[in-house]
């Protein structure tokens, strides 16, 4: 019987174990199944942390609904009734030390609409008529393979992408917007502009599946993120997880590979998945021949903390879920989620939680990189005071430091991932990579890919 062993335990190495046992289950093969962690408990990026009635989530805050096979697994984890939802409501960008919404009809700040462009309070009456100028510009060569920044600047005007587009895609995909590629990002823009002759149309065509989406886009459990990576151990005795463990090395032994760990033991295996950072993968391989294509792949990095106070979350603006931090603003933080506004399951007493985000491509990331936790509160103490005036201290902090852990999708990726695969196939057959470090970021694209994964797998055993 063959041995299957994966490296990492997060949402995209869960993923593959639970594909892998229900596809074997229904092709009646068998294999032994052991799952490797270096921490204590599972989950990775996903990781949710419980003090004084608030729950707080040290990696990613929610899964995007609508990706496809989202909803699909939470059923097959019969997890339904753990569901919850976002609350829906205003975003907002600080700039000029004052919260604008971000026009209603829009999607990553890009008007889908010409009420949603008319709508803004962010660009002017010259701006907008830019943005309208799309129509007239034929794409004669952007490719999904170009920058972002470079293809919305060209078809909508600097204007609008400054003020309001760039605010909000750089909070998502934290990277520079003419570094970051359409492939990437958001690849359908491509698509639009060239079948409808202007983005805007291209949204309208398509209006009905943004519709769809609007309300309610993102999901929780009752408990935190967390609880969904329980349920998928709970959901998988078949396997033998090995928490606590670091991974040293990978080598090829004739058709298996020998694993070694930190702890002196060895393991041997007919598959490997590495599900696990880029940084990691290179440690493990030490293959020079490798090591120039796996350089290629970036990353950034982040310091998030949450604030939770003693105080009412009904003091927040009316319907407001947080803002974006624009360049002319005098905060320093990149953005904040009101958190106990936009996830009502993370504050039992109803009490004003607050998220803040400092990004590597903050100006002052270094010198806020460099503080200690009491520092860093000072300076999230300041900008909730200057946002939302709120001057008590907080109940409790949570900081989180994510240092070159977040992977960045630069224009280079997709050319340095065809040709790590290919190079890995040749010199390690049955070694697979997985995980947002190469296949999209997001916990949807990571659910997506353990499922492939173990796609792979299955037709090997």
């Amino acid at each position: 019987m063959k041995t299957v062993i994966v490296i990492g335990g997060g949402i995209t190495g869960l993923c593959t174990m639970h594909y892998l046992k229900r596809q074997m289950e229904a092709e009646g093969k068998e294999a032994q199944l052991i799952l490797v962690e270096q921490n204590e408990y599972l989950g990775g990026k996903i990781h949710s942390e419980t003090t004084d009635g608030f729950i707080m989530e040290t990696g990613a805050d929610s899964i995007v609904a609508r990706h496809p096979g989202v909803l699909e697994l939470v059923r097959e984890l019969e997890f339904e009734e753990e569901l919850v939802y976002n609350e829906t409501g205003i975003s907002y960008i600080h700039t000029n030390n004052e919260l604008h919404a971000i026009p209603a009809g829009s999607t990553f700040g890009i008007p889908m609409s010409l009420e949603s462009l008319m709508a803004s309070t962010l660009i002017s009456e010259q701006g907008k008529q830019r943005v309208l100028q799309d129509g007239t510009i034929e794409n004669t060569s952007f490719t999904k393979e170009s920058s972002i920044g470079a293809f919305l600047e060209y078809f909508l005007g600097e204007e609008i992408v400054h003020k309001q587009i760039a605010p909000v895609l750089a909070g998502v995909y934290s990277g520079d917007l003419y570094q970051l590629s359409l492939a990437s990002t958001l690849p359908y823009l491509v698509d639009y502009k060239n079948e409808h002759g202007s983005i805007m149309k291209g949204f309208e065509a398509n209006r009905a599946q943004f519709d769809k989406a609007a309300n309610k886009k993102f999901i929780s459990f009752r408990k935190g993120l967390s609880a969904v990576i329980d349920r998928l151990e709970e959901m998988l005795p078949e396997v033998s997880f090995k928490k606590g463990v670091t991974m040293k090395q990978l080598e090829k032994s004739g058709e298996h590979y020998t694993l070694s760990f930190a702890n002196g033991e060895q393991l041997t295996a007919d598959i490997v998945v590495l599900a696990v950072p880029n940084e990691t993968v290179r440690n493990i391989l030490t293959d020079k021949e490798l090591l120039l294509q796996f350089e290629k792949f970036t990353t950034a990095s982040a310091l998030t903390m949450y604030l939770g106070f003693d105080v009412p979350d009904s003091i927040l603006p009316a319907d407001g879920t947080g803002f974006i931090v624009s360049e002319n603003s005098d905060l320093v933080c990149n953005a904040s989620t009101w958190t106990s506004r936009k996830w009502k399951h993370t504050s039992a007493e109803g009490n004003l939680l607050v998220r803040l985000f400092y990004k590597n491509i903050n100006p002052r990331y270094e010198e806020l990189a460099a503080m200690t936790n009491e520092e860093l509160t000072a300076v999230a103490r300041e900008d909730i005071r200057r946002s939302l005036g709120v001057e008590d201290a907080p109940k409790i902090v949570n900081v989180t430091k994510w240092i070159d852990k977040m992977p960045r999708y630069d224009i280079a990726h997709k050319e340095a991932l065809d040709a790590v695969l290919k190079q890995m196939d040749e010199r390690y057959p049955n070694v697979l990579l997985a995980g947002c470090s190469y296949f999209g970021v997001g916990i949807g694209a990571c659910i997506a890919n353990g499922k492939n994964t173990a796609a792979v797998i299955a037709n090997k055993l």
